[in-house]
């Protein structure tokens, strides 16, 4: 092995470690739920509202992370949030009040939403021939974080004896234990990003601004939406992200409701949802070599004809639903590095952080939007109507891609 070509891809892996380490962070507090509430005597609502405050601070930061690394460069921003995040952990050891640990969560919010709009456009620069592959490495990686969390959870929540003695000096549970890991290991990773990747970066890859130039403002951006064909590809991310989350938040509920399974037996065909995530290592590379709008293509039609399948075939029972939640896995995981990386290729350099950073507001925007609406679609009508507009909201998305493949 070359270690010379191995150590190319030193930036490429910090910086999905540090997204590998917020997706992990985000993921670890829902499992936490329950044992809050008895901790804290708190009610759903409570806990509720503070991860919705986490998520809202998170969706916010998009833009003006991206806007700050457009004027002082990306390392700056990235090793500024995953400090931030980190802090934001560490404060969870301390046993205050519910309101300073919602205050707390606001803090790892903020910092984890500073990462990935600059990562996108960091990586496409130090990766300029690969961004693909690259950005497909990293949002595998980060998605893998979702996986480790509730498992980690547990072993913070039920330790083993060795462990328990080793958390007995923490105050309060044994659960804050998880964040004292996840804030060592934050400002470690920290401190070796800001350490390594800027004597890695070729001249202009970290993006900033020279001194006597004011920087993009933010009618800059805003006429970034005056290309039609990029406003027409963000309006195929934004029916994607409302179909995407719209699924994913009420998948479990359709296949137990709507399809008759177990409930056990639709937790399990709902991992497999996440388990698809490894797709993204090879769509990513594969839009190198043909194209971005192909893969585009095919990743959201196969994504829409697997929602049209779980209508279709609700009452077919578990192997035929599993095949179905596995297609749209597939689907949906295989399209987000290559809409990464068409993004940043499709955005002047000079505004392609802030750029970047309004359209995944808009696409998180509309994917918070979704369950609301498809929780009250199914109130009314069911969850197959319900999952019918999921459907009709994907297809627009493929179709649209579609349009734009056949028009360049």
């Amino acid at each position: 092995m070359d270690i010379r070509r191995v150590g190319e891809y030193d930036v490429l892996a910090l910086t999905a470690l540090i997204w590998f380490l917020g997706k992990f962070v985000r993921y670890a507090f829902p499992p936490l739920f329950e044992p809050l509430q008895a901790g804290y005597g708190v009610s759903n609502a409570a806990v509720g509202a503070a991860f919705s405050g986490f998520m809202t601070v998170y969706a916010l930061m998009q833009f003006p992370s991206g806007a700050v690394a457009d004027r002082v460069g990306a390392v700056r921003v990235i090793t500024a949030g995953a400090g931030v995040a980190a802090v934001g952990s560490l404060a969870i050891l301390f046993d205050a009040p519910f309101l300073a640990l919602a205050g707390a969560m606001l803090v790892i919010g903020a910092g984890t939403g500073a990462h990935k709009t600059v990562a996108v456009r960091l990586l496409s620069r130090m990766y300029p021939v690969r961004t693909g592959r690259a950005l497909g490495v990293h949002d595998t990686l980060g998605a893998f974080g979702g996986v480790v969390a509730p498992a980690a959870v547990v072993l913070f929540v039920s330790p083993l004896p060795g462990l328990a003695a080793l958390l007995s000096g923490l105050p309060g549970s044994d659960w804050r234990g998880l964040f004292a890991v996840t804030g060592a290991v934050g400002l470690a990773l920290a401190a070796a990003f800001v350490a390594r990747v800027p004597g890695r970066l070729s001249a202009g890859a970290d993006g900033g601004r020279k001194r006597d130039d004011p920087g993009p403002s933010a009618r800059d951006y805003l006429a970034l939406f005056e290309d039609r064909r990029l406003a027409a590809f963000v309006l195929v991310t934004v029916a994607f992200s409302f179909a995407y989350n719209g699924t994913v938040a009420f998948l479990p509920l359709y296949l137990s409701e709507a399809a008759g399974l177990a409930t056990t037996t639709a937790n399990l065909l709902y991992s497999a949802l996440f388990a698809a995530t490894f797709v993204q290592l090879f769509s990513g590379d594969l839009s190198d070599r043909l194209g971005r709008f192909p893969v585009m293509v095919a990743a959201l039609g196969l994504a829409a004809a697997a929602l049209v399948g779980a209508i279709a075939l609700a009452d077919s029972g578990a192997l035929a639903l599993g095949a179905v939640v596995v297609a749209l896995g597939l689907g949906s995981h295989g399209f987000r590095p290559v809409r990464g990386a068409y993004l940043v290729e499709a955005l002047p350099e000079r505004l392609a952080g802030g750029g970047l950073g309004v359209v995944r507001t808009l696409l998180m925007g509309a994917g918070a939007f979704a369950p609301a609406v498809v929780g009250a679609v199914a109130d009314v009508a069911g969850f197959r109507p319900a999952f019918a507009l999921l459907a009709g909201s994907m297809a627009a998305a493929a179709l649209a891609a579609g349009g734009l493949w056949l028009t360049t």
